[in-house]
């Protein structure tokens, strides 16, 4: 479901060992977890709840999670991870978020201003700020998506620097790509890439990685982390910022409840898709908390970790070094 091809545009160079994803494996919206009350903008009862992982788990015997009376029995290899609030098989989630991204990539950055009434562009600022990006150096923007930061750094590094915009899905990757050509931006290079390898990359290449709104879809977390390190050049430098845990209670009971009940009603009537949308609300309740992934951070070899909370904890951005 990618971009329609366009002949004057170059062609997204391809990432190494990529899984495939054909229309035909790809699951249908109906397949992406609804909530209670979904027929309904705003549905009645209590707010839905999810247990926050972060990483697959690997349940041997067990069983996944079950529909009505009926169980549904995990992949051969036990490794479970969740989808937004669902437990779905460790290899099927990669297509689950492809579908998703590639359903919202044409409106992705009008839902963005919209969801965040302009606060993102704040958000990313301040990313911008602490990166300490220098003229003639190089940067990873991995999940760069329609290159908000890859433009921004293009502008920082210079004619003798070098950007590289990656990202897992082709659709998202397409419109970042055009926007950049538009842009007049030369010194970036659009690559697909998954974060959890980074194949295409050699070790030691990059004075900068950051990731900006897309760890929490990334599979296994940890393997992002130790390949993001493996990247990054010594005394090299690691930005992630990402939806995160609201410091205080009554601002994290307004959130939760804008977040399942107007960003699925604005998906809707903006996007045509309220279910992607839920989806990501789901999958910010199941991301580690500000503690939770510095100590990830830290566990894959970054020093100096550190974070700073942004909007009350709603967004967080993580800071470590090689």
């Amino acid at each position: 479901m990618s971009s329609p091809t366009d002949p004057t545009r170059p062609s997204l160079p391809t990432m190494v060992n990529p899984k495939p994803t054909t229309e035909s494996e790809a699951p249908t919206p109906a397949a992406v977890h609804s909530l209670p009350g979904a027929g309904s903008p705003f549905f009645q009862g209590e707010l839905p709840t999810g247990t926050p992982q972060g990483q697959q788990q690997t349940l041997p015997g067990q069983l996944s999670h079950t529909t009505g009376s009926t169980a549904q029995p995990i992949n051969p290899s036990g490794e479970t991870t969740h989808f937004g609030y669902q437990t779905v098989r460790r290899e099927d989630k990669q297509q689950k978020v492809a579908e998703v991204f590639h359903s919202v990539a044409s409106k992705y950055d009008l839902m963005n201003d919209l969801m965040s009434f302009g606060i993102h562009r704040l958000w990313k600022r301040f990313a911008i700020g602490l990166s300490g990006v220098r003229r003639g150096q190089h940067v990873l923007d991995i999940a760069g998506g329609t290159g908000d930061l890859a433009k921004a750094f293009s502008r920082e590094v210079g004619a003798t620097g070098k950007v590289v915009l990656s990202d897992i899905n082709e659709s998202m990757l397409a419109v970042g790509r055009d926007r950049l050509i538009d842009a007049g931006c030369s010194n970036v290079e659009c690559i697909l890439a998954n974060a959890e390898t980074l194949e295409p990359f050699a070790d030691n290449s990059f004075d900068l990685v950051t990731i900006s709104f897309g760890l929490r879809n990334v599979t296994d977390k940890d393997a992002a982390l130790r390949s993001m390190y493996r990247v990054l050049k010594p005394g090299g430098r690691l930005l992630i910022l990402e939806f995160s845990k609201p410091v205080f209670e009554p601002l994290s009971k307004l959130y939760d409840m804008y977040s399942f009940t107007a960003l699925p009603l604005m998906g809707k009537l903006v996007a045509n898709d309220s279910e992607s949308y839920r989806y990501l609300a789901e999958s910010i309740r199941m991301h580690p908390d500000q503690r939770t992934l510095r100590q990830m951070m830290e566990a894959a070899g970054f020093t100096g970790c550190d974070y700073h909370n942004l909007t009350g904890g709603i967004v967080a951005l993580h800071r470590g070094f090689k």
